[in-house]
Order: structure tokens, then C-alpha cells, then sequence
């Protein structure tokens, strides 16, 4: 089974650096994403929650440390910053406020992937998930986003299959509502939790031997939701 390469979020707006960088990645295993603004890149943390973030910090809309700042709200992945600024306390700023390193424009691509890697490990994202996620009779195929039941095709939606991934790859981790309602609906839903009370009472129906007692998705009460699978 090939591993689910990591997605790393490239933020800047400069075209010539996704031209280099873009299938620089690609050749190193992983799968980029762009975002070329600020708020874009935002909505890109939010929607694909990334493996990893490179961040310019010159971006047209806004300063590129606020974009760190924001993002640290509901992301808790490795951030590297990527910068034309030399200045020691503009490096200092930006770790302050959560980044995990810092690289200087003009980099060189082996640099930016060797720190890539070491923040990567430093989080705990070092290795990607691979294979199939099993709990009982679900079996979630990440390679073909593909979900069954004793073998059966599962019909989901998009949006009940982000939720159910965002809460699989816990690997039995409490994710709380915010977390979940910030990676699937984005910052603005963070505390419309009516919204994922739906979508986890229709995947137990579709998932549960006993939508009642759920053995799979179980609640954390006042707290979130946790995917027991086997490795659990």
C-alpha cells in the first residue's frame, strides 16, 4: 500500500516561488498546496488542515506574521517562515509568536527541506499515515477515500468523510468541537457545534452496529469526539 504523502501549504505570493518550490516537494514525497494571499492561506490551514506550513511573510493583504498569529488559533502543525527580512528581531517576532523556524530568502531548497523534515519530526507528523484505518467491520481506505462495512461501500458525503478522517488519524485522541469545527467548516464556525452534532449522529447511523451505544465515534461529554479503531 503506497503511504498518503503529506500535504505541505506553501503561502506566498511571489508565482516564481511555487514554480521552484511547488515540484520541489513533489519530488521530496510530499503533495504541496498553494495559497497566494493571506486570507487564502488561512482558509487553505483551515480547509486541508496541511501536514506542515511555509509562510512568507510579505504577503499583498496582509503581514505575514499576522497570518502566524491567526493561524495559530486552530492550527498546531509545524509553521516555517519564508522571508526576504534579515532583520534578527523580525526572526524573533515570528517565533514568538509560534513559528517553528525561520529561512531567509534566497534559500536553498535542500535547507528548507532538511528544516521541513526536522519540524516535522519535532511535531510528531514525521511519518504519514499508510494502509488501510480499520475499526471492526469500517475499514477507511486513505488512498481511495474510499469507506466500507463488512465489505460494503459506504456512501458519504464530502463533508461527513472530512469528519470522519479528521477524527480517524487521532488515532483515538479526544478532538475537541472546536478543533473538528475549524478543520472541516473553517474559523468562522468554531462554535457551531449543532452543525457537527448532525454530521457524527448521521455517520453512526451509516458506521454503528448500534447508532445508540457507539463503539466507533464516542463522545466526550462537553469536551469533543474520539474514533476508536484497533490500534486504539
Amino acid at each position: 500500500m503506497t503511504a498518503v504523502r503529506q500535504r505541505i501549504l506553501v503561502i506566498d505570493d511571489e508565482p516564481q516561488i511555487h514554480r521552484f518550490l511547488g515540484p520541489a516537494l513533489d519530488a521530496a514525497g510530499y503533495e504541496p498546496l498553494r495559497a497566494d494571499s493571506g486570507q487564502e492561506g488561512l482558509r487553505g490551514v483551515a480547509l486541508w488542515s496541511p501536514d506542515a506550513v511555509v509562510l512568507d511573510l510579505g504577503l499583498p493583504d496582509m503581514d505575514g506574521k499576522d497570518v502566524l498569529e491567526k493561524a495559530r488559533a486552530f492550527y498546531d502543525g509545524p509553521i516555517l517562515i519564508l522571508s526576504a527580512r534579515d532583520r534578527e528581531i523580525e526572526k524573533i517576532e515570528a517565533l514568538d509568536r509560534g513559528a517553528n523556524d525561520y529561512v531567509e530568502k534566497p534559500f536553498g531548497v535542500g535547507e528548507l527541506l532538511a528544516r521541513l523534515r526536522a519540524a516535522l519530526r519535532q511535531s510528531g507528523r514525521a511519518q504519514a499515515p499508510s494502509g488501510p484505518i480499520r475499526a471492526g467491520e469500517v475499514e477507511i481506505d486513505l488512498d481511495k477515500r474510499r469507506v466500507t462495512r463488512a465489505g460494503e461501500a459506504v456512501k458519504l458525503s464530502p463533508r461527513e468523510y472530512d469528519v470522519l478522517i479528521r477524527l480517524a488519524l487521532g488515532h483515538g485522541k479526544v478532538l475537541t468541537h472546536k478543533e473538528l469545527l475549524t478543520a472541516v467548516w473553517g474559523p468562522a464556525h468554531a462554535q457551531d457545534t449543532q452543525y457537527l452534532r448532525v454530521f457524527i449522529g448521521q455517520l453512526r447511523q451509516k458506521l454503528e452496529t448500534d447508532p445508540a451505544t457507539p463503539k466507533l465515534l464516542q463522545t466526550e461529554p462537553g469536551v469533543g469526539y474520539r474514533f476508536v479503531g484497533d490500534d486504539a
